[in-house]
């Protein structure tokens, strides 16, 4: 298992235990985790599940794909270290993974 804090727009966190395979999404919404809303269900096909990728992490969970970046252009708040976590991928190199969420979705 693989540890991913998640820390809401209010700076409340919450750490999960991800599955490998799964992606920060998957995982967030297993664990109900506040204010990652997940509407297509991980099809990159809205911005729902928008987060801010701590900086440590960028290098590791690398840069948004076009499709990925065409969908942060309908997200809130779009900043450097955007991403969909429906698109972040769970593996061990993710251990210790922190992402936040904007203070809207979408």
């Amino acid at each position: 298992m693989v540890k991913i804090t998640y820390v809401d727009s209010h700076g409340a966190s919450r750490d999960v235990e991800a599955e490998e395979g799964s992606t920060v999404m998957e995982s967030a919404i297993r664990n109900s985790v506040p204010e990652i809303v997940a509407e297509c269900g991980g099809a990159c096909a809205c911005a729902t599940c928008h987060v801010y990728v701590g900086e440590d992490f960028m290098d590791i969970v690398g840069k948004p794909s076009q499709m990925e970046e065409d969908m942060l252009d309908f997200a809130y708040e779009v900043k450097p270290n955007s991403r969909l976590s429906c698109q972040i991928k769970v593996r061990p190199e993710l251990n210790g993974l922190t992402v936040t969420t904007p203070p809207q979705q979408g």
